[in-house]
């Protein structure tokens, strides 16, 4: 029996011994409706260690009880995609916890944090097309104080995502976005709906995907 049998399951026993269903636990775990039927069906067959550490809490079990000790590393989600010169729509829409997901670098913490990919190559030579950058996204509406004069990964009004220095603009509520290169204009009097600093840069060739 392969891992994702075993925790299949065990999940489903604890669910039945419980009293409970996929669904209700699912969402108790900041999930989407499908999430824990998914991993029973084996439709997910490689849960991330972030999702069943939510699921065991909602049961109120250890994590090992679903993995039978099979500690898996755990991973971090990628968001989207994002660019510093080109208009790159911001990050694609996945129910929370699904969609690719990238282990975790080794030293980083995996709570709270999410990933996003370099597309293009207008960040050239900072970041490259593939490269993963990590930042914690705390809530939307909102640029904290430590974003400003930072590398930052953010979100403009227009729905667009950017990697861009960000610094206090003209107007109240503006901000200036500069590039990492001198063939990428600055972009003045921008709106941001939120901005995160870069934790960490991952060159592609570094990237597990999962």
């Amino acid at each position: 029996m392969d891992s994702g049998q075993m925790i299949a399951e065990r999940l489903k026993a604890l669910i039945e011994d419980r009293g409970t269903n996929n669904r209700a636990v699912a969402l108790a775990a900041g999930m989407g409706p499908t999430g824990v039927r998914d991993i029973i069906s084996r439709k997910t067959r490689n849960p991330t260690y972030a999702n069943l550490l939510k699921i065991a809490d909602v049961l109120g079990v250890d994590v090992q009880e679903i993995t039978g000790g099979h500690r898996e590393r755990p991973s971090i989600a990628i968001a989207g995609k994002v660019g510093a010169g080109a208009r790159v729509p911001v990050f694609d829409t996945y129910e929370k916890g699904d969609g690719p997901q990238v282990e975790c670098p080794p030293g980083l913490s995996p709570h709270n944090i999410v990933a996003v990919e370099i597309e293009g190559d207008s960040m050239e030579p900072v970041y490259s097309a593939g490269d993963l950058l990590f930042y914690t996204r705390w809530s939307d509406g909102s640029v904290p104080s430590e974003a400003v004069g930072k590398r930052c990964v953010c979100e403009c009004e227009e729905g667009l995502g950017w990697v861009k220095v960000v610094r206090p603009g003209r107007d109240h509520g503006t901000f200036d976005l500069h590039s990492f290169n001198d063939q990428t204009p600055t972009m003045y009097g921008v709106r941001l709906k939120w901005a995160a600093p870069i934790k960490l840069h991952w060159p592609a060739e570094l990237a597990r995907k999962v």
